[in-house]
């Protein structure tokens, strides 16, 4: 019997002594940038309900009914991190503002309010109530909203995923129930019930949750299940994003190419989200893009189903982790099978992080940016710091020169929803780890 599981002694021992570790990915190919139909079409569905978005959301009207996030400098972060950790960040260090994404407040407001549309699209189209050059603001009217209140929507979460989908669903008028896991924050469950959304907690963790959705949509033949375990119009929803940032980058005058690298730092975990992005911004960037996973001590379930080749069929339990992080997103014990085989040749590596630098970095950077993030959202922050990466960039033939021209990109997943009074205790709690 492989009490290893596959993986090396030295990984297997790091994974299981909760050591904060680096995986280079060696099953990375080249990739040269493609155009996606997938992509393209999930990009067009957006627009169509752009106008129903700014209808309906008034946080979404200066931007006309898209779904988008600023990027950043953080010029004054990376002088701090440099002098914590002692070491020299390359480059520009950035922010992708997801924590600021209109209607959730986080990433999933790509990926869950995505699936929702295009199931609300499906369904009208079917029922020949609606039409593709149709001006979809009329889905506000209480017309649209008493046909989609004849079905349900159920749906798995820690967090996040259950905000956007109950709050983009309610919005449209489906009946939503979300199943919560134990990692969930009580003010998430507060907020959805306060929406109108049905709320079953448990005190399993995420992959139980997942499964009594699924098992509660059997049941009925008008509940629609939102699968993030499984859920391609979720990747897709979320892979729409690396079209809005090379906008964005071209905007600034940022290259990517061979001699201006785009690193991008991504929480993952199930995996679906940074799944999706790293294989948006692959099909955009190709190899001038270089993406790595960032996941908790107790939760590295991508990294061990990516080195162990095991996928779906391994769990971080499986090799005595308990699955218990301040990192609520990420607290995920069995990855993503999807997510895993989409990205397995298109992910640089994977890095664990402990819950204190999540707790240091979120209060370093409320110093000296003034910017929030919930914890999950700090995974990314530590790995422009790393000298891990840095030799492995440079082990793909990377230069001191390139990579001083080099953009770090760390992809902040969520925070804007956060009650004041509970980000004053992260910040506390973060000075103090400090």
């Amino acid at each position: 019997m492989d009490h290893t599981y596959g993986l090396d002694t030295e990984l297997f021992s790091e994974l299981c002594g909760k050591k904060e570790t680096f995986w280079p990915n060696g099953l990375l190919k080249p990739f040269s940038p493609v155009e996606s139909e997938d992509i393209i079409e999930a990009e067009q569905r957006l627009l169509r309900f752009a106008p129903y978005l700014k209808e309906v959301f008034p946080d979404t009207r200066k931007a006309n009914g898209i779904i988008e996030s600023p990027i950043r400098y953080l010029p004054r972060m990376q002088e701090v991190m440099q002098k914590y950790y002692q070491t020299t960040i390359s480059g520009k260090l950035m922010l992708k503002c997801d924590n600021q994404l209109p209607i959730a407040g986080s990433i999933k407001a790509r990926g869950g309010i995505y699936e929702v549309l295009k199931l609300a699209e499906t369904l009208a189209l079917t029922h020949g109530i609606i039409e593709k050059n149709d001006d979809y603001s009329k889905l506000a009217s209480s017309t649209f909203k008493d046909f989609f209140s004849q079905f349900s929507i159920a749906v798995g979460s820690t967090g996040n995923l259950a905000l956007s989908i109950g709050t983009m669903g309610a919005a449209l008028g489906f009946r939503v129930t979300v199943h919560m896991s134990q990692e969930a924050k009580q003010w998430k469950k507060d907020l959805l019930r306060e929406k109108g959304v049905g709320v079953v907690e448990h005190v399993n963790d995420f992959s139980y949750a997942v499964e009594e959705g699924r098992k509660q949509c059997l049941k009925d033949e008008k509940c629609f299940f939102i699968d993030d375990e499984n859920s391609m119009d979720l990747f897709m929803g979320y892979a729409v994003a690396a079209l809005r940032l090379q906008k964005q980058l071209k905007q600034e005058g940022i290259k990517v190419d061979r001699d201006h690298p785009l690193i991008v730092y991504l929480p993952c975990g199930v995996g679906g989200g940074p799944g999706g992005v790293t294989y948006g911004l692959k099909h955009v960037f190709g190899d001038h893009v270089h993406c790595y996973f960032a996941e908790p001590v107790n939760s590295p379930c991508m990294l061990l189903g990516l080195a162990s080749g095991k996928h779906e069929a391994i769990s971080v339990r499986d090799i005595g982790l308990s699955n218990k992080t301040e990192a609520d997103g990420l607290a995920v014990g069995r990855p993503s099978a999807l997510a895993g085989k989409m990205v397995q040749e298109l992910l640089n590596g994977v890095y664990t992080v402990s819950d204190e630098n999540l707790y240091k970095m979120l209060a370093l950077l409320h110093e000296s940016e003034s910017i929030s993030l919930e914890p999950s959202a700090l995974a990314g922050m530590i790995g422009p710091a790393m000298p891990q990466i840095r030799t492995h960039l440079k082990s793909l033939s990377f230069t001191d020169d390139q990579l001083n021209r080099a953009t770090h990109l760390v992809w902040a997943t969520g925070g804007n929803l956060v009650p004041e009074s509970i980000m004053h205790e992260y910040v506390t709690k973060g000075k103090g780890y400090l």
